[in-house]
């Protein structure tokens, strides 16, 4: 209800009437001055507050106006909530990358730092996170699948997933447009590289170790130890010879060797992040004493895969790098004392694919045949996760599920042969 002062006059006399609007329990009045026209008469002004006072009272009522403190409340929150408006690179760069850059290795920082750079930040980078649209995200993904390999197009999505569906949780946008995207299927012609193309049989295993006998003993040593043992490029690259238990016969896998353009190389925990003991065959065994009594002739170093001489001058680069851009990093050690480079293995496999006609041939590809031809000869799946250093047993059947085909078609001969032998 509106009340209305007696005639009042300011400091300069001039008159004016004051308008109180209480507006209930718990809401402060709101007060407004309203001035008369020199020459009115008093019915007239009477007439025309009246009218003031109805209409003040009536845009109260539908919150047209408001008081001062709620003025001011009300600007604080439009400012916050422009304070929350991102870009989708200031979200990615402030946010997305600094929780990922805790949560992951550097490589995989490194890999999604790229991704964004390179394939999202020139198409959606400047856009505020609310304007960005299911449609916009697939376009973009449609646009990048048909320039590139659908691997490489899947790893945008999980990306762009991943950013926002961080966004999502924490409020930064209502709603997530990526529930509204689809994955991108293969192009035709892009259906990718089968699973059981990855690994070797254990004929084609054979072959490699056959050609092996013509090559450098260090890396006799380098890919017998990874076939026998299915370790990690990386985790083979940062052996130390005092990891060896000779007379048990095993091997610990506890540190990773990594190289990331920008940081250099860099030791870090095996994937799952645990240690693991690895059995060694003897043959094993044996190549790799002969590779460290001829290693001890040309140099003393406590890796069991030192540099190669012509790749020293790039290695002691890679550890200067490593020292400039990340301090806190454990530092290299001498170039004197270091392990190889953990790229020189693919270099090598390469020529050795060529040279010997094995395709894909990769460092890599070694981890897959070793649980391959495992899974495929009756080895359970837990023990095979365990030695691979997986953190989960569903980790290896998704992986290696090929040979879990292969091994099926076998237990069907066995029954077949079991029925013949039965006659």
């Amino acid at each position: 209800m509106a009340s209305i002062s007696e005639e009042k006059r300011t400091s300069e006399g001039i008159r004016y009437y004051e308008v109180r609007v209480s507006r209930g329990r718990g809401k402060s009045q709101i007060k407004r001055r309203w001035y008369p026209q020199d020459g009115w008469s008093k019915k007239t002004i009477e007439r025309e507050l009246s009218k003031y006072a109805a209409d003040l009272e009536n845009q109260i009522a539908e919150g047209l106006i408001i008081s001062r403190a709620e003025q001011k409340e009300l600007i604080a929150a439009e400012e916050a909530e422009k304070a929350k408006l991102k870009t989708v690179r200031q979200y990615a760069e402030g946010v997305f990358l600094a929780t990922k850059k805790i949560e992951t290795s550097i490589n995989t920082d490194a890999n999604y730092r790229s991704n964004l750079e390179h394939h999202v930040y020139p198409v959606i980078g400047d856009m505020l996170l609310v304007d960005v649209t299911p449609a916009i995200i697939t376009k973009l993904l449609l646009d990048h699948l048909a320039t590139h390999a659908h691997s490489s197009t899947i790893k945008v999505y999980n990306i762009l997933n991943g950013l926002f569906e961080m966004a999502f949780m924490d409020y930064s946008i209502k709603e997530n447009p990526m529930a509204r995207v689809k994955r991108p299927k293969p192009k035709k012609g892009d259906e990718g590289v089968d699973e059981s193309e990855k690994a070797l049989t254990a004929s084609g295993l054979n072959y490699v170790l056959d050609c092996l006998n013509k090559e450098p003993l260090k890396w006799q040593a380098f890919v017998t130890l990874s076939a026998d043992t299915g370790a990690r490029r990386g985790e083979i690259c940062g052996l130390e010879w005092n990891d060896f238990n000779w007379e048990e016969g095993t091997v610990e896998f506890s540190r990773n060797y990594q190289y990331t353009a920008g940081v250099g190389c860099y030791f870090t925990s095996p994937k799952n992040g645990k240690s693991r003991t690895v059995d060694v065959g003897n043959d094993t065994l044996a190549i790799l004493r002969q590779w460290k009594e001829e290693q001890a002739k040309e140099c003393v170093c406590k890796y069991v895969f030192n540099p190669e001489k012509s790749n020293q001058n790039k290695h002691k680069t890679d550890a200067h790098c490593h020292r400039k851009q990340d301090p806190n990093l454990k530092k290299l050690i001498p170039i004197e004392n270091a392990p190889m480079h953990p790229q020189s293995p693919t270099r090598y496999f390469t020529k050795f694919a060529q040279k010997y006609n094995v395709p894909g041939f990769h460092p890599h590809m070694l981890r897959h045949t070793s649980a391959s031809v495992a899974i495929t000869n009756g080895a359970d799946v837990t023990s095979v996760s365990a030695r691979l250093g997986h953190s989960d047993p569903a980790v290896t059947l998704r992986m290696y599920s090929h040979a879990n085909h292969e091994s099926i078609r076998k237990a069907g001969q066995t029954v077949r042969d079991a029925l013949k032998s039965a006659k």
